[in-house]
This record gives structure tokens, C-alpha cells and sequence, in this order.
């Protein structure tokens, strides 16, 4: 399902979705104006497309224990489709490594590292980040602070 096959109840449906993904679909639907077997069906056929892709509870990391969170800016030490694809088949073991980006510039991957201390993160940096392959240079932010995190895209 494209953006271009979605109109305007789809949308008001995705914005609620997002907002309240527990919302039961009748409600959903009085607040878009469709009986609860119409808006089922375009929330099913979203999801059938992918558009949709599941539940998921989100966990507050600092309440859980895991608020330090690093962007590692990896740089690879030779290129080809066959390496690129080794280290992000790599990173996807990793459990510490929460988001893998291509990046353009000078790095060739951003990662978003998440652990419970500077400690823990010198642990996955020697037991883990530095075993991925092909790693030629490995540059680490810590973010300071959490301004906005949010998993809504702005539909």
C-alpha cells in the first residue's frame, strides 16, 4: 500500500493508531466515521501491505535499567555489497545495538547502543563491537540527554 493509495479516513485511522494503539477498532471507527467492519477491513488491508507492521509495548529504558545510550559511527575497512551485507547481518545479533543506519559522509553506519553503564558499554565495545566484521574505525557519542523520542511518524 503506497501513501498515494491512502485518503483521508486512512490517515485519521494511522494518526489514531499511533497515538493509541490499544483503541479498540469500534472506537476507532465512530471517531473516523465507519461502522466497525469498514475500518477493520482498511486496518486489515494496511496491515496486509506492511503498512502496518504489529504491536509493540515500549519499554522506558531508564526504568529498566538501560539509559545510556551511544551513537557509534563505524567506518568499514573495505567496501563491497558482500561486506556490507556481512556486518548488518552481524549487527542484528547484537541485542545492545537498538538501530543500524547507511549513512552518508564520512562513516559508512550509525548505530544506537543502548546499555546500563559506561562500564557495560566498554564491555560490548570489546567483547562485541569491535568483533563485527570488516570494522575499520569506530567513533562513539554519548548522548547526554533524551529531548524527544518518538515512534510516530508525522502522517
Amino acid at each position: 500500500m503506497a501513501s498515494d493509495d491512502l485518503d483521508e479516513i486512512d490517515l485519521k485511522i494511522l494518526r489514531i493508531l499511533q497515538a493509541e494503539p490499544e483503541i479498540a477498532i469500534q472506537e476507532i471507527g465512530a471517531r473516523v466515521g465507519l461502522s466497525h467492519t469498514p475500518c477493520w477491513r482498511r486496518i486489515r488491508k494496511m496491515q496486509d501491505s506492511g503498512l502496518l507492521k504489529g504491536r509493540v509495548w515500549l519499554v522506558d529504558g531508564e526504568k529498566a535499567g538501560l539509559d545510556v545510550s551511544i551513537f557509534v559511527f563505524v567506518r568499514l575497512d573495505t567496501h563491497s555489497a558482500e561486506v556490507m551485507d556481512t556486518f548488518e547481518a552481524a549487527t542484528l545479533t547484537i541485542p545492545e545495538i537498538m538501530q543500524c543506519y547507511t549513512v552518508s559522509g564520512e562513516f559508512d553506519y550509525m548505530l544506537r547502543v543502548v546499555v546500563g553503564s559506561v562500564r557495560d558499554y566498554e564491555r560490548t565495545v570489546k567483547g562485541k563491537l569491535l568483533k563485527l566484521p570488516h570494522v575499520g574505525i569506530m567513533n562513539s557519542h554519548f548522548a547526554l540527554n533524551e529531548v524527544k523520542n518518538t515512534t510516530a511518524y508525522p502522517i
